[in-house]
């Protein structure tokens, strides 16, 4: 039995050591909001926040989990930063499909939870490894700019 900190709550799965963390949240947990896009770690769409830190969890295997805590979408908004920044996101109006919006939120948080002033460059920067198929980058930026003057981030 492995036990795992998810969103500052304690789950336990029987699964190997192995098996990637994308397959326990949403096979094993059923917390289906991180996505499944390329399954090499490129596309960001899995993106989820290992102690705060954009990670890709398509290719991390749950025993480099135990012990951390994950954030992921279902829980990024019971945070002061997670909360901001998917309301920037609303207000922004970033998402067009929404499939990759998730990864793309968790990795903005991160981003915003590190450097709560950050210039163009370290926006796209931290935001490189996040594909979005439907071009909404220049709405992302907004929508982080948007979250930037935000006190308490």
């Amino acid at each position: 039995m492995i036990e795992l900190k998810i969103n500052g709550k304690t789950f336990r799965t029987n699964v190997t050591p192995d098996t990637p963390l994308l397959w326990v949240l949403r096979d094993e947990l059923h917390m289906t909001g991180t996505k499944f896009g390329c399954g090499i770690g490129q596309c960001g769409a899995c993106t989820v926040q290992l102690d705060g830190t954009a990670t890709r969890s398509c290719v991390l295997p749950i025993s480099a989990v135990v012990g951390k805590a994950v954030t992921t979408i279902e829980g990024i908004g019971d945070t002061p930063v997670g909360r901001l920044t998917q309301q920037a996101w609303l207000d922004s109006e970033v998402i067009q499909c929404g499939y990759c919006q998730s990864g793309q939120i968790l990795s903005a948080a991160a981003l915003l939870k590190t450097n709560p002033h950050p210039d163009d460059a370290q926006i796209d920067e931290a935001m490189s490894g996040n594909i979005c198929r439907c071009g909404t980058y220049p709405r992302i930026r907004s929508a982080i700019k948007r979250a930037i003057p935000i006190k308490g981030i």
